[in-house]
C-alpha cells in the first residue's frame, strides 16, 4: 500500500512545492516501494517540533531497518505510532498546524493498516493546501482519482469516493460513504477529520435533515473550533451555515487564516451582508485584522501609500469594518508624514470619501 499513499503525496507536493525530483524520478521511487519517510521530497517539508521529529524518526527505523515486521516489533510500532497520532492531533489543537503534519499522519495511519484514515490524512494536507490558495481544487481531486487508479483495496475506495463526492458537493454520498468509514458522529475522537466532513453533510445539506439533527450538528461543529482554528474551509462552512455574528465571526476568521484563498471572496460578501451592505460590497470590506496589517506596514515603513487601499473601505456606507478603519487612521494623524498625505487625499476626494477623509484629519 506504501505506492499508493506515496503517490498522492508527491502529487500534492509537485503541485505545492516543485521539487519532487520529476516524474521520472516519483516513478522510479513508487515502484521501488519507498514510503513518505524515504522519500527525497518529503524531507523539505516543514519540521515540527524536534521531539515528535524523534519519535517519527525511530518509528520509521524499526519500519524501514529490516523491511519486515514480527509481532513484538508491530506491537511496539502501533504503540508508537498512535502516540504519534495523539501528538499530531494536539499539536492542532493547540493550533500548530504547519504543512506535512497531515502527510506524516498519512504514513503512521498506513504503517499499521488504516488505509481509509491514511488516505484521509493525506485528504487534508491537500484541503490546506486548497484553502489557502497554494493549490487548485481540480489537483486536490486529481490526486485522488490517482489513488482510485492504483488500487481496489475496499477502504480505499470507499474514502476515494466518499471524498470526491465531498469535494463535488454530492452532500449525501460523501456521508455514507465517511460513515461507513468513521463510524458516524460516534467516532472516538470527536473533532476528528473524518467527523469534521460528516457535521460539514449534514450541515450543507439543504434538505432532508430534521432541525434538531442540524442543530446538534451545528452545536458540535461550534465545539470542535480550536483543532480547525487555521483550517480555512472550517470557517468558510461555518461561516454558510451559521447566521449573525456568529456567521461574521467564521467568516472574519475564514479570510484572516487565508487572505487571497478560494473562499475569501465569499466571506466577505457575508460580512457585507452581515453588515447591512450589498453581497457586492464585500469586495471592498477588510477585516480588522487586514486594517491592523496595512496600518502597521505603514507605520513600519513610514509609507503612507501603502494606506490607498483602505480609501475604498472608509468610502461605503457605515459598517463597522469602516468605522474601525476611520478611527485607526485618525490616530495617525499626529504623525506629520500620514497628516500631509490625508490633507492630500481629502483635497483631492469627493463625497462620502471626501467627508471621511476630512474628519480624519481634524483629529
Amino acid at each position: 500500500m506504501k505506492i499508493i499513499f506515496n503517490f498522492l503525496t508527491c502529487v500534492f507536493l509537485l503541485s505545492v512545492f516543485s521539487n519532487c525530483g520529476g516524474e521520472k524520478d516519483f516513478q522510479k521511487n513508487a515502484k521501488s516501494g519507498s514510503s513518505l519517510f524515504e522519500s527525497n521530497a518529503y524531507a523539505s517539508l516543514n519540521e515540527n517540533s524536534s521531539i515528535i521529529n524523534e519519535k517519527f524518526r525511530k518509528a520509521a527505523q524499526i519500519i524501514s531497518s529490516t523491511g519486515k515486521i514480527d509481532s513484538l516489533t508491530e506491537e511496539k510500532i502501533e504503540s508508537s505510532e498512535r502516540i504519534l497520532l495523539d501528538e499530531f492531533a494536539e499539536l492542532e489543537r493547540a493550533g500548530s498546524w504547519v504543512q506535512g503534519i497531515a502527510l506524516r499522519e498519512s504514513n503512521v495511519r498506513e504503517n499499521f493498516g488504516d488505509y481509509a484514515g491514511a488516505v484521509a490524512a493525506a485528504y487534508k494536507e491537500l484541503s490546506y493546501a486548497y484553502g489557502r490558495g497554494l493549490i487548485e481544487k481540480q489537483e486536490a481531486v486529481n490526486g485522488i482519482k490517482n489513488v482510485l487508479n492504483v488500487t481496489n483495496e475496499e477502504s480505499v475506495v470507499i474514502a476515494g469516493n466518499a471524498l470526491l463526492s465531498f469535494l463535488n458537493q454530492n452532500w449525501d454520498d460523501a456521508r455514507t460513504g465517511l460513515e461507513m468509514l468513521f463510524g458516524g458522529l460516534a467516532d472516538d475522537e470527536p473533532d476528528a477529520f473524518g467527523r469534521w466532513m460528516i457535521l460539514v453533510c449534514i450541515m450543507e445539506k439543504k434538505d432532508g435533515i430534521s432541525q434538531t439533527e442540524r442543530r446538534r450538528a451545528g452545536e458540535a461543529y461550534k465545539s470542535i473550533r480550536s483543532r480547525y482554528v487555521q483550517f480555512p474551509e472550517y470557517w468558510y462552512r461555518g461561516a454558510r451555515v451559521f447566521s449573525g455574528a456568529i456567521a461574521a465571526i467564521y467568516a472574519e476568521n475564514c479570510i484572516n487564516t487565508s487572505i487571497q484563498g478560494p473562499f475569501a471572496d465569499e466571506c466577505r460578501a457575508i460580512l457585507a451582508s452581515h453588515s447591512g451592505l450589498k453581497p457586492e460590497d464585500g469586495a471592498l470590506i477588510k477585516t480588522k485584522s487586514e486594517i491592523e496589517s496595512i496600518i502597521t506596514q505603514a507605520i513600519n515603513s513610514s509609507n503612507p501609500q501603502l494606506l490607498n487601499s483602505l480609501l475604498p473601505l472608509i468610502n461605503l456606507s457605515d459598517n463597522p469594518y469602516t468605522v474601525y478603519a476611520v478611527g485607526a487612521l485618525r490616530a495617525l494623524n499626529s504623525v506629520s508624514v500620514f497628516k500631509n498625505y490625508f490633507n492630500i487625499q481629502a483635497a483631492a476626494a469627493k463625497g462620502r470619501l471626501a467627508e471621511r477623509l476630512s474628519y480624519i484629519c481634524r483629529s
